[in-house]
């Protein structure tokens, strides 16, 4: 048997055995989601969803790319997302003018409507996921996070570029 730590013990050092940060964290994303459902009650708008319409709220009608950029949630999910939201009629689309491959997006009035209905219960969920902290452990946390996605986000794919020959 061995003396060396396996990788998880020697990437936790200082940290109980066994334990799984992105265990935690996935958990931790699960009881937020579960506070913001409870909140909804009978919406079936999801804390992403509502993320997507408040992007396009603060900003003129966003490309898709954009919305990947100021969310950082993947291209396959964004796009799903806004067709789901465009289904249920929160959201539309348009091609642009200036790249008819490239969709604007709009909030419609209802996707105005769920915004706003919406804006309380999150701040509600946030308050409540962190009433357990103090004020100083808040901070600790938020920036800890940030510092964590700041690292590791991978910046947005360069457009494709066509070679002329």
């Amino acid at each position: 048997m061995s003396n060396n730590p396996t990788p998880t013990e020697a990437t936790l050092e200082g940290l109980p055995a066994g334990l799984s940060v992105l265990h935690l964290l996935h958990r931790a994303g699960q009881v937020a989601d579960e506070l913001f459902s409870a909140g909804m009650g009978d919406s079936d708008l999801t804390p992403r969803q509502f993320e997507v319409l408040r992007t396009v709220s603060i900003n003129k009608e966003p490309s898709q790319t954009t919305l990947v950029e100021q969310t950082g949630i993947d291209r396959s999910t964004l796009a799903d997302i806004v067709r789901r939201l465009t289904e249920r009629g929160l959201l539309a689309r348009r091609r642009t003018r200036r790249d008819a491959r490239m969709y604007a997006i709009q909030l419609t009035d209802a996707g105005e409507k769920a915004l706003r209905k919406a804006a309380p219960v999150i701040t509600e969920t946030n308050a409540r996921l962190l009433e357990v902290l103090s004020k100083r452990e808040r901070e600790a946390l938020v920036k800890a996070l940030q510092r964590v996605i700041d690292t590791y986000q991978q910046p947005p794919e360069p457009p494709k570029r066509k070679i002329n020959r």
